[in-house]
């Protein structure tokens, strides 16, 4: 039986290259998704373990918790900590490190690097072992910087070059005294890093005479763990934690798998998408292939075959189908996870160099998914095969499904069905995440129904295209009763397609009700013409809104400032605004009493209101950072959003309790509106600063949905993986349908019907099961889609359903397209059969 598997592998080549292919593709996004992530991982752990060699202690201030009415916040070391730190017995050297986001321009006035890559810090005395010097000498006073050499090679920047640079909203204009080299990971991954002197890092950073860490190098022969033991001796425990460099590197390490195993998680579940949709086509081409050999497995049931060995062959055929699929999808894996490196490169993404890491793990991965998948679709088919009774041996054609088993499949599948819409229906009467789980649950539950019931589905469907068939004459009308002569085979078909197509127009129907709906928000929400932000969401200078309110046409500003403090024993975080000009710049629905801020008064968003128990009237007790209380009174209760929301409180009242107040963004309102000349004066008025944006509502809401798009964009990307194994798929049907359908296919030859006509009733077979499932797959999308955006109309008010019908028509046009491209080869093999040798097939 082993022998004889084997030949039938063999045997049927061309028609298992299809199979091959579909399980082949699964792998290969499999395993190129695990090199990918585990290569992007490896590399980040690898040049963040760089950043600690010269670390054996690290000294940081202890976070204190929030007792009674003080909010907690880690305080900056002091001077006397690095003194004492110095001077324990195992202490080679201590250097305090002080840092924070510093934006550089290039030469083109353009930020260099993105977010939290573009960095500053300290260099320590005249020779800082960290990082070493390539030219020229250390900073001396706050009119000097060094430069990394990458960030030199990448600007041109070379010493005695002025920079144009800002750390929290004014713009500097340094001189470049020196170039350094480092091992700094967000440097190696396209970042910045500028160092100024100490006294003038720390002045810049709002640390004067304070660090943010203390690094201890250990003395020769004293190990990591005994320098810690002696800073513990020497240090307060109440204000400092020390943890040894090996700490620091394992702890950034598992840091860097937890962030990448978001990515890495996403990716799979795209992978299964390909995989569950291969797992169809290795089913029907397994189904298929048994009923094509149902005169030889009865044969050989005849002469003595168990219908344990029966099972065994066709699994065994399984088995060397998924192992060659598998050893090609890992070859096909490891060079789209090489691809994917080199995208994110040419992309300019944050990623630093390293070496392609392909782990044991991926290999056992590959293989499992490969033999396993292929085996499990092919159990089913294998044990029809095995039924197959002795006798049958005496025709070619094997008993059809009986109707009891169909009356079976369709009672199943409609209560999976019926289950599904209950369970999302249910889902969307919840609130935000307590609805998800049982949203997914239903789509599972509703996708695996319509699945068993497509067969079902596929006549009346297929039937409703009957009129527009008939326009192609003999070849329309054939294709139509092929289409449906197979319910089961046609369902499977189409099924592949179908989930796709679900998926896509799910997230696209989502996409366009999430930015219809982040435009109304910002449309509603914000009377401004600008909103004015650091580049990297950091805070900005005060500064910033004093240069703002002297820039010509400004009639209005208000910053947007955020403090943390105590109400009721819980940490709430308050917004300070300018009381007596955020009416002018916010248009929000007040729900109860006025929208005053001034003085004492405040006005609080209705969830935070409903959280208390307050009303326009109430009066509580908060405690500001710096522990001092006072009474304040809700003046009014707004409908917050995702763009204001929280407890407003004027800045002339919440100011005096900041140690270090900057606030998050400052609106500006300007006589003549928004406008291109409008924006160009804010800009040149805060010095042209690359770290800081200007604005409008537009803009905010691109900016919001640009989030959405890049999503939807990776998931046309990777689906079209599953669009690619249900290509395979369709030809793999129509190939195997042709090969069935030999003698037919003869006789129509002989009694007129020529070469294009045969073409042409293929083509339109392959077009009409493509459009069922892609008719599937869209009414699904819509479904999921309105679903999906009532769970997220719970917590977004101006969430409103978007059908994007241009996109829709062209999904369904990509669906013919699918269609005729698989029936290509197809329709060419059953124009070119001889006739009298297909009359004579068996």
């Amino acid at each position: 039986m082993f022998r004889t598997a084997l030949r039938n592998v063999l045997a049927h080549k061309a028609r298992l290259l299809m199979t091959v292919l579909a399980v082949m593709l699964g792998v290969a996004f499999v395993s190129g998704t695990l090199v990918f992530t585990n290569t992007i991982s490896g590399a980040l752990q690898h040049s963040s373990a760089k950043g600690f060699d010269h670390v054996d202690v690290a000294v940081q201030p202890k976070y204190q918790d929030a007792e009674g009415d003080r909010v907690g916040k880690a305080p900056a070391l002091p001077q006397a900590v690095l003194d004492r730190s110095a001077q324990v017995p195992g202490a080679a050297s201590a250097v305090g490190v002080v840092g924070g986001f510093t934006a550089v321009a290039d030469r083109d006035g353009k930020l260099v690097g993105n977010g939290f890559s573009t960095r500053g810090g300290n260099y320590w005395g005249a020779e800082d072992p960290r990082y070493p010097l390539v030219g020229g000498h250390a900073p001396k006073g706050p009119g000097e910087i060094l430069i990394d050499s990458e960030t030199a090679e990448r600007t041109g920047y070379r010493v005695g070059d002025t920079v144009r640079l800002s750390v929290d909203g004014p713009v500097l204009t340094p001189t470049v005294t020196g170039v350094f080299t480092t091992d700094d990971g967000n440097v190696a991954a396209g970042g910045s890093l500028t160092l100024f002197d100490t006294a003038t890092a720390q002045k810049l950073f709002g640390k004067p005479g304070t660090y943010d860490e203390i690094t201890v190098e250990a003395k020769q022969g004293v190990t990591q763990a005994a320098l810690k033991g002696q800073l513990d001796r020497a240090l307060p425990a109440d204000l400092v934690e020390t943890t040894t460099g090996e700490q620091l590197a394992e702890d950034q390490a598992e840091t860097i798998a937890s962030s990448m195993s978001g990515m890495q998680q996403s990716l799979l579940v795209f992978a299964g998408i390909a995989l569950f949709v291969g797992t169809f086509i290795i089913a029907n081409t397994f189904t298929m292939l048994v009923a094509q050999r149902t005169k030889e497995l009865a044969l050989l049931r005849a002469v003595g075959a168990s219908r344990r060995q029966i099972t065994r062959s066709v699994l065994i055929e399984a088995f060397v189908v998924g192992l060659i699929a598998a050893v090609a999808g890992l070859a096909a894996g490891v060079g789209i996870g090489a691809g994917l490196r080199a995208l994110m490169g040419s992309l300019d993404a944050t990623v630093p160099d390293g070496p392609l890491v392909v782990s044991p793990g991926t290999i056992v991965s590959a293989f499992a998914v490969g033999v396993l998948v292929t085996m499990l679709a092919a159990w089913l088919p294998a044990r029809r095969a095995a039924k197959i009774p002795p006798v049958a041996a005496m025709s070619s054609v094997h008993a059809k499904a009986s109707a009891r088993s169909l009356v079976l499949r369709n009672t199943l599948g409609s209560l999976f069905s019926a289950a599904g819409v209950a369970v999302v229906l249910a889902a969307t009467t919840m609130g935000g995440t307590d609805g998800q789980a049982p949203m997914g649950l239903g789509a599972v539950l509703l996708i695996i129904g319509v699945f068993i019931l497509t067969p079902l589905l596929s006549r009346p469907l297929i039937a409703a295209a009957s009129p527009v068939l008939r326009l192609f004459g003999v070849a329309g009308k054939l294709a139509r009763q092929n289409s449906v002569r197979n319910p089961r085979r046609t369902a499977a078909t189409a099924s592949a397609l179908m989930i796709g197509l679900t998926l896509i127009t799910g997230m696209t129907v989502m996409a366009g009700s999430l930015q219809k709906s982040i435009d109304k928000m910002a449309a509603s929400a914000i009377e401004a013409d600008y909103v004015v932000s650091m580049a990297n969401g950091n805070l900005l200078s005060t500064d910033v809104e004093k240069k703002l309110k002297r820039a010509g046409d400004v009639t209005a500003t208000s910053p947007l400032r955020s403090s943390p403090s105590r109400i009721g024993g819980e940490t709430e975080y308050l917004t300070g605004v300018d009381g007596s000009t955020i009416g002018e710049l916010t248009e929000l629905k007040v729900a109860d009493g006025s929208f005053q801020v001034d003085g004492t008064r405040v006005a609080v968003d209705d969830t935070t209101a409903e959280q208390h128990g307050w009303r326009a009237g109430s009066a509580f007790t908060v405690a500001y950072e710096d522990g001092r209380k006072q009474k304040l009174t809700v003046a009014g209760v707004y409908e917050g959003n995702e763009m204001m929301r929280g407890i407003m409180i004027d800045t002339a009242t919440l100011t005096p309790h900041q140690s270090d107040p900057a606030d998050m963004q400052v609106m500006v309102k300007t006589s003549g509106g928004a406008s291109d000349a409008a924006k160009d004066r804010l800009e040149k008025a805060l010095g042209s600063n690359p770290a800081i944006k200007v604005q409008d509502k537009k803009d905010l809401s691109r900016e919001i949905a640009q989030m959405f798009t890049l999503m939807l964009n990776m998931l046309y990307g990777l689906l079209a993986m599953a669009v690619i194994v249900a290509v395979l798929g369709v030809v793999n049907t129509l190939a195997m349908s042709v090969f069935e359908r030999s003698q037919e296919i003869g006789m129509l030859r002989a009694i007129g019907l020529d070469r294009r006509g045969i073409k042409r009733m293929v083509r339109l077979e392959s077009l009409v099961i493509s459009l069922f499932g892609g008719v599937l797959g869209i009414g699904l999308g819509v479904f999921f889609g309105w679903a999906a955006g009532r769970l997220l109309g719970a917590s977004m008010p101006t969430y409103e359903l978007v059908l994007p019908w241009g996109r829709m028509a062209v999904f369904l046009l990509l669906a013919a397209a699918v269609g005729v491209l698989a029936a290509l080869w197809p329709a060419r093999r059953a124009a070119r059969l001889n006739t009298l040798q297909a009359i004579k097939a068996e």
